[in-house]
């Protein structure tokens, strides 16, 4: 029963050990809330959902916090371009992150921090930091000093004469190039708040360092993030918060980007594909299976192709658990335990891939159960297909799937009146005992992806593999 992940500072699989018995404290990076987020920014959330969930079923008592980013350059840019309040843009893109997180299926984070709501704890934390010797102030700016911490770049295995630090406009006084700011000196125009240094607005790293120690305390399980911010932004958190004195984290939880042509999926690149957008045109649950189902450290190249495939694969899942409910007529509820290799799969660092490939072979079990008219064992197959599910976030008679159609899935129900109407034909042509036109319709229905079961309620249909 012993959970290991791959720890990104270790660059192996550990065994998951956590601090306190029977708890677990995350904390992930979140949005930066200068734009609505794409389906690469909601992987993260996601992937970190399913992680969640998979603690809670083991029986841990979770706390997750997940900030937001709600002041940086881009936010500030963004302003500047649309002639609107900082404040308006960043509130409007943090609604749409949430409903995203939310259409997608993820619970709740314990706790959602703003940076702007945590100005005196980071003036704080760089107090105690120039006090230790850390960092020094120059310009009303805040820099830390990269060679006082002997740990800096240990996490992305970097060497410091190597080091090309990005650095911003403004960022005047530095003692040394590879020194990053902490604190912004205010420019005209600009959001800014009062500090000992000056008016100004935080660094992006600063941020986090500071909600961690709030929210979470000295030390902490597992922090985690995409890929990209590895370096410089979960480096520089690590050299402010053990500066500080704290231990920080424990376990460096990365998960991979969603590319396109080969590339990370990027607004500026103007490849990306906004939730907003994609939920319009594909069910909320498929997209879920789209993006959790592979492994969480892998990258995941978009296509449509890809999405169809897991609308295809999920659908299979959902037809048998529509048929067992009519076949049992009642709803079977889900088992009480995940069968032992599900379970194996997902406490190897989170092997869902390995797991849904128990999924499909219960629910393939399950249907030859159904042919055999073997109802006690069809039941059965259902319920640990259930638990497995809701492990995922993928049960379909879960009460957030139930309302799908309410949330926008107006293609589906297009779809699903041109099809019903097409069934009205065939069972004509079947009430005339015009059995070649019934078949033919069928076929040609097949042919076009669509799956056609008769059933004692009418007939119905279910995405399958294209002829």
């Amino acid at each position: 029963m012993t959970i290991r992940l791959y720890d990104t500072s270790a660059r192996q699989i550990r065994d998951f050990v956590p601090l306190t018995a029977g708890c677990v404290s995350i904390y992930l990076c979140g949005a930066t809330v200068q734009a609505a987020p794409h389906i690469g920014h909601i992987r993260s959330g996601l992937n970190f959902d399913i992680m969640r969930r998979w603690f809670e079923y083991r029986g841990y008592d979770v706390t997750f916090v997940r900030n937001v980013t709600d002041i940086d350059d881009k936010i500030i840019a963004k302003s500047a371009e649309q002639g609107r309040p900082w404040w308006a843009i960043g509130y409007e893109n943090e609604r749409a992150f949430n409903a995203g997180y939310d259409a997608l299926g993820c619970l709740p984070v314990t706790y959602e921090p703003r940076a702007t709501g945590h100005i005196p704890e980071m003036i704080e934390m760089m107090r105690g930091l120039i006090e230790r010797g850390h960092a020094y102030a120059a310009d009303g700016n805040v820099y830390f000093d990269v060679r006082s911490f002997p740990g800096y770049l240990e996490l992305s295995n970097q060497d410091l004469d190597d080091l090309r630090q990005p650095s911003g406009e403004g960022e005047t006084g530095k003692r040394d190039q590879r020194d990053f700011a902490m604190w912004k000196a205010t420019k005209p125009g600009e959001p800014s708040w009062e500090t000992p240094w000056g008016r100004g607005r935080p660094g992006w790293h600063l941020e986090c360092s500071a909600m961690a120690h709030k929210y979470l305390g000295t030390a902490f399980d597992i922090h985690g993030g995409g890929i990209d911010l590895i370096f410089p932004h979960h480096e520089n958190e690590i050299a402010q918060a053990k500066a500080y004195g704290d231990e920080f984290a424990k376990y460096w939880v990365h998960n991979g980007w969603v590319t396109m042509s080969g590339e990370k999926m990027s607004k500026s690149l103007g490849n990306s594909v906004l939730v907003g957008e994609m939920v319009k045109h594909w069910r909320p649950v498929v997209l879920r299976y789209y993006l959790g189902t592979p492994h969480y450290r892998s990258m995941i190249e978009y296509s449509e192709e890809a999405l169809r495939e897991a609308e295809s694969a999920f659908a299979r899942i959902e037809g048998f658990v529509q048929r067992v409910t009519e076949k049992a007529g009642e709803t079977v509820e889900p088992a009480t335990e995940v069968p032992p290799a599900f379970a194996e799969a997902m406490d190897d660092d989170l092997g869902v891939p390995q797991a849904l490939a128990i999924v499909h072979t219960t629910v393939r079990q399950g249907n030859s159960a159904l042919a055999a008219d073997d109802k006690e064992a069809a039941v059965a197959r259902l319920a640990e297909v259930r638990a497995m599910l809701g492990v995922l976030g993928l049960d379909p008679l879960d009460e957030h799937w139930a309302g799908e159609s309410d949330r926008g899935d107006d293609l589906h129900g297009v779809v699903d009146t041109l099809v019903r109407l097409v069934l009205d034909q065939r069972q004509s042509a079947r009430e005339r005992k015009d059995w070649p036109a019934a078949d033919a319709i069928r076929d040609q229905l097949n042919q076009s992806g669509l799956v056609i079961e008769d059933s004692p309620a009418g007939p119905r249909w279910t995405l399958g593999p294209r002829q």
